[in-house]
């Protein structure tokens, strides 16, 4: 017997224990079976649970699914509707980009043979210009000569006069010009049969001088203050050569 047990416990209500010990057993037995069985109920409970979750998110995947290939039905469907819209939409698309090729080297000369006019004295007449300029097809042979910059075109016109010509000053005006490159006089001669003095004078320009009709203004306003922020900066550097 354990100690407990063998206490005496003096003035304790009696008690005594007639059960057999296996009864006590089945007792416990019975409790532990009755565990047992509410264990694996819950087991099933939770099995249930999760077999029902696992089917109702396969099931809504699957709905999602079957909604998600019908409109993709119905978006393949309206395409067809509007296929001749893409198909034109296609058409511009490469007319515009053959309008911006053909047209990349395209230059106003009209529009520009006036503006030389007008930079020069008024007592000048212009007369046999000639125009030499590049092809979206072919680049525009550049000079051998050192120190002559890249152009895209050379004009070349003949400039009469009454007075022999400051031929300074023309360079000078000349040089205002949108994509002005260089300019030289190549001679001057005086005519005695109409006295006048004429002046053969070959310009070149470069690409700031193309039209750019088809390009869109936001492409162009772009371009002229990346111009601008070159020729600033090559001024700058200019400066800083000179001061050294």
């Amino acid at each position: 017997m354990s100690k407990a047990a063998e206490t005496l416990v003096v003035g304790g209500t009696p008690r005594a224990d007639l059960l057999p010990l296996e009864i006590h057993k089945e007792h416990k037995g019975r409790q532990l079976r009755r565990k047992m069985i509410l264990g694996v109920f819950g087991v099933i409970i939770l099995v249930i649970v999760g077999t029902g979750t696992s089917y109702f998110l396969s099931l809504t995947s699957a709905m999602q699914l079957i909604a998600a290939q019908e409109r993709t039905t119905e978006l393949l469907a309206e395409q067809q509707l509007y296929s001749e819209v893409r198909v034109v939409q296609d058409e511009l698309g490469n007319v515009r980009a053959g309008q911006r090729v053909g047209a990349a080297t395209e230059v106003d000369w009209k529009a520009y043979v006036e503006s030389i006019e007008a930079s020069l004295p008024a007592n000048v007449t212009l007369e046999e210009v000639t125009v030499d300029a590049a092809s979206p097809l072919t680049d525009y042979a550049q000079a051998e000569a050192p120190l002559q910059g890249l152009r895209v075109a050379t004009l070349t016109f003949g400039a009469f006069t009454t007075a022999l010509p400051d031929t300074d000053a023309w360079l000078v005006a000349l040089s205002g010009l949108p994509g002005f490159a260089d300019a030289n006089p190549d001679s001057i001669k005086f005519n005695e049969e109409e006295q006048l003095y004429e002046t053969k004078v070959t310009m070149h320009i470069d690409e700031r001088a193309w039209s750019e009709r088809f390009v869109p203004e936001e492409e162009k306003l772009a371009n002229q203050e990346k111009d601008a922020a070159e020729e600033t900066t090559n001024g700058s550097e200019a400066a800083t050569k000179e001061n050294d």
